[in-house]
């Protein structure tokens, strides 16, 4: 499912005002609304996808969801990873303790100790401590359910090294770019900051951002 954020028009005047850079990025990069913050809306199927695809390449990481997708006879919910065993995930390409993750985070759905619908009601560091207690979601996983899944305006994912690769490559700063910065560009970008944050990706990255 796509969904085009309704704060998307105004965050691109927004900052196109207050940063030359962005603005450039925002002319040159017309991307067409199906492309925008592309999600499934389905937090269960991205916390998944997030756990699968850690510490691997993308082409490993897509290879060993197919696998487990199949395994879940392609639909990806609790109730049917609940049923699969430990070895039959592990057969999909899965560490031992992606598979627990993943296992962990079933259980947890089902029996109510984790309740996704809690989050709409938090901000977003709640939001994020909240998800982090999951096993096998750190901060960044975090982040990027709370941007894609959930749309929220104002994420500014500092442990991704792609933005911070385009934020040394658009501002002419050393890789890595001094905290600093990253944090005068933080409160430059607010309350917009996820906006920025899928510009300067796209700068670095020929195909769109999604999760």
């Amino acid at each position: 499912m796509t969904k085009v954020p309704k704060y998307w028009d105004s965050a691109k005047l927004y900052l196109s005002k207050k940063d030359r850079v962005i603005a450039m990025l925002i002319k040159k990069y017309k991307s067409p609304t199906e492309i925008i913050l592309k999600s499934r809306r389905d937090i269960f199927y991205s916390l998944c996808k997030s756990i699968v695809g850690q510490q691997i390449s993308v082409a490993a990481a897509n290879a060993v969801f197919l696998k487990f997708k199949k395994k879940c006879n392609n639909r990806i919910n609790p109730k049917n990873v609940s049923k699969l065993s430990f070895n039959k995930l592990k057969k999909c390409g899965l560490s031992k303790q992606k598979v627990i993750g993943i296992k962990n985070l079933s259980k947890q759905i089902l029996d109510g100790s984790f309740n996704p619908k809690l989050l709409k009601k938090m901000s977003d560091e709640d939001a994020i401590t909240y998800l982090s207690s999951l096993r096998q979601i750190g901060r960044w996983s975090a982040e990027m359910i709370l941007l894609f899944t959930y749309n929220r305006p104002n994420i500014w994912p500092v442990q991704d090294i792609g933005l911070l690769r385009a934020i040394s490559k658009n501002y002419k700063k050393k890789y890595l770019p001094p905290i600093n910065f990253v944090n005068l560009l933080k409160r430059r970008f607010s309350p917009y900051c996820s906006v920025a944050t899928w510009y300067l990706w796209r700068s670095i990255d020929p195909e769109p951002i999604q999760y």
